[in-house]
């Protein structure tokens, strides 16, 4: 699981609704509600009783309410067991417990790549232009032959 954070820098109770643009240094807790654009330095903690509406980037993400929006972390993203999840995620480390609910596509990196060379780096490794260069000649052969 993520790692333990000694101190929470902020938090949006289970009671309040909180809709603009919000900037944090650290942390951020959400047990309530929140809707809008905000700038995460470390880690967002979602509560079973929160609801976020956003796309975020932060070290960590932890959702175990509901989160609607693209999700990219540098470290790792935990979904815990109530989670629910409409939206991407891109992380070097995902963890997903029994009973969560996502609709999106997940992108797992490494320190090494950055999501936009994933893809790259698996054809790389696959080695899918040499792949390409021997199905390519056969298709042009039997296009001659029909």
């Amino acid at each position: 699981m993520a790692a333990k954070i000694e101190q929470i820098d902020s938090t949006i109770g289970e009671d309040s609704v909180f809709e603009g643009s919000f900037d944090v240094r650290g942390s951020l807790r959400v047990d309530g509600k929140f809707k809008g654009e905000v700038k995460i330095e470390d880690e967002l903690i979602i509560g079973e009783t929160g609801k976020v509406k956003t796309n975020v980037f932060a070290k960590r993400v932890i959702v175990g309410g509901t989160f609607i929006g693209n999700i990219e972390a540098t470290e790792e993203v935990v979904l815990l067991e109530n989670g629910k999840v409409l939206g991407d995620i891109t992380t070097p480390i995902l963890t997903v417990q029994k009973g969560v609910v996502t609709s999106g596509k997940i992108h797992i990196t490494s320190n090494k790549f950055g999501a936009d060379a994933i893809r790259q780096v698996i054809e790389d490794s696959y080695g899918l232009e040499k792949v390409l260069a021997e199905v390519i000649p056969e298709k042009k052969e039997l296009q001659k032959k029909a």
